[in-house]
């Protein structure tokens, strides 16, 4: 019998924002696309490990050349083995990559990630590294081949790029100006999505409010989140970041009339300073932004809103810091990601006067932080005793195995941890079925939802397509699993072949 061909394998590594995990997944469709295998032992027996890499935050560099620097003694000990870096920080270090790290086989930028798979050819063919970076876009990503990670629930990108000049940030020079896909195109690649079993989307965009300025369209968006709302069996709809300069009322009126449209919200601070946001070029002051949360919440009273937040920006001053939490306190956020300023090269904050010491900064961002958590566990008790229907997720808990529990996420994204008792594994949930549960316990970043003595907290269980997707991947000889989890951006339109319904589906859709 002749022998069975071997492929060879690769690791995607990612570091960042969503948009870095959506381009992961672009990344991990070209090379199966092209061949590949996924290496499921880590980057010590791939072939070809792959670095997707963030530039925000200062201690990236680091990162990344700490990475490469191990990778070196797995590929002296691996003749053939390839290093891929792109990315953000690939972008903007361009040559300086394989200067510091030799052994780097690829780099390629933000603007080129389909060209990957012949970088890394070319690499082997000529045995020397291989550097392109683009200035600006070739191919919108969305139509490269694209690996899913989950069966139920994806990203969509609605924009790629940033139009604003906000001087902390240094993604607008590597990800370009904003270059917005066509209406058409976004809700085709959504309803295709929906037809392969997916009942969740997330709108994707680096500042995903902002979509339509490039074709003149100032209610693009709120019109985007309508459209979703007419796509039958999308159930869930969310979408991130938005600025608060474009966030417009006829947004929130979009959110609080289209039922799939999620009542979440992640809408970035920075700070709470007028004088600070002015240096930050962030164009809205503290007024503006509390208005949009005060319409916001009078539209969707149970709205959970969460957002960014750095501490320590040059020049701010105790004053300033104290703006930043009194906001805090008047938007009671659901959670906020808190960020230590650091130094980007190449942004105009890098070098200005008033860099506040790194002890200050690192009292005030804990005091931010404990701040937070109280405002957190606050709001997250007054959940407790509310039923709510979960999507069964994956992967969310690490503890559920040893506690009997599996986890789900709300309608306003809250993470719940729901205990299953001794229910038999063929009536238990899959990822991407529905649950009703009553919250019993809350802590500052999750709930919990405990039955009596010990038993099942499902209320209701309502299996659907996406569940049915889900059980039918990993069914799959994982050669198979492989192939249909690699699409098209845009996939195919057509519902697949149908998948056996539970009982307890009414619709046999999400």
């Amino acid at each position: 019998m002749p022998e069975a061909q071997v492929h060879p394998s690769y690791i995607v590594r990612t570091y960042g924002c969503q948009m870095n995990v959506h381009d992961s997944e672009r990344l991990s469709g070209l090379l199966e696309d092209a061949g590949y295998v996924r290496a499921e032992d880590g980057a010590s027996e791939a072939d070809v490990v792959v670095l997707n890499t963030c530039a925000v935050r200062e201690n990236a560099d680091n990162r990344l050349y700490g990475n490469l620097g191990h990778l070196a003694s797995v590929k002296a000990a691996r003749p053939g083995m390839r290093i891929a870096v792109g990315g953000c920080l690939a972008q903007k270090d361009r040559g300086e990559i394989t200067r510091r790290a030799p052994w780097v086989d690829v780099v390629f930028g933000t603007h080129n990630i389909g060209s990957l798979p012949v970088l890394l050819e070319r690499a082997r063919v000529q045995d020397e590294a291989q550097v392109e970076i683009l200035e600006s876009l070739d191919v919108f990503p969305s139509t490269l081949p694209t690996r899913r990670e989950s069966a139920y629930a994806a990203w969509v990108s609605v924009s790629v790029g940033c139009n604003n000049t906000c001087t902390f940030c240094i993604v607008p020079a590597l990800r370009g100006k904003e270059k917005d896909r066509r209406p058409g195109e976004i809700l085709a690649e959504v309803e295709a999505l929906v037809a392969e079993g997916v009942c969740e989307v997330t709108l994707l965009g680096q500042n995903v409010n902002a979509y339509g300025s490039e074709f003149g369209d100032r209610e693009a968006f709120a019109k985007l989140l309508r459209a979703c709302g007419q796509i039958e069996g999308l159930e869930r709809v969310r979408f991130t970041s938005p600025h608060p300069k474009d966030f417009t009322d006829d947004v929130i009126a979009a959110m609080a009339e289209t039922p799939n449209v999620m009542p979440q919200l992640h809408m970035p601070l920075q700070s709470g300073s007028d004088p600070v946001l002015r240096a930050m070029r962030r164009s809205y002051r503290q007024e503006r932004y509390l208005g949009i949360i005060e319409r916001v919440r009078a539209a969707m009273p149970d709205a959970a809103i969460t957002t960014d937040i750095i501490v320590g920006f040059p020049g701010e001053t105790e004053e300033d810091f104290e703006q930043t939490m009194h906001v805090v306190r008047q938007a009671r956020f659901s959670a906020a990601f808190t960020f230590q300023y650091s130094k980007r090269p190449g942004t105009p904050a890098a070098t200005m006067e008033g860099q506040v010491p790194k002890e200050v900064v690192q009292a005030r961002y804990e005091r931010l932080v404990a701040l937070q958590e109280e405002i957190s566990w606050e709001e997250n008790k007054k959940q407790v005793g509310r039923t709510v229907e979960l999507l069964v997720a994956e992967g969310e808990g690490r503890k559920d195995g040893s506690t009997r529990r599996m986890s789900g996420r709300a309608p306003d994204n809250r993470l719940v941890h729901f205990a299953v008792g001794d229910t038999a594994a063929a009536d238990l949930p899959r990822p991407g079925d529905m649950v009703s549960v009553e919250i019993t316990y809350a802590a500052p970043h999750h709930l919990n939802a405990d039955g009596p003595d010990g038993g099942s907290a499902i209320r209701t269980l309502r299996r659907t397509r996406s569940g049915d997707a889900w059980q039918a991947r990993q069914e799959q000889p994982e050669a198979e699993r492989r192939k249909a989890a690699v699409t098209l951006g845009m996939p195919s339109i057509g519902r697949p072949a149908a998948q056996p319904v539970g009982e307890d589906d009414a619709c046999g859709v999400c």
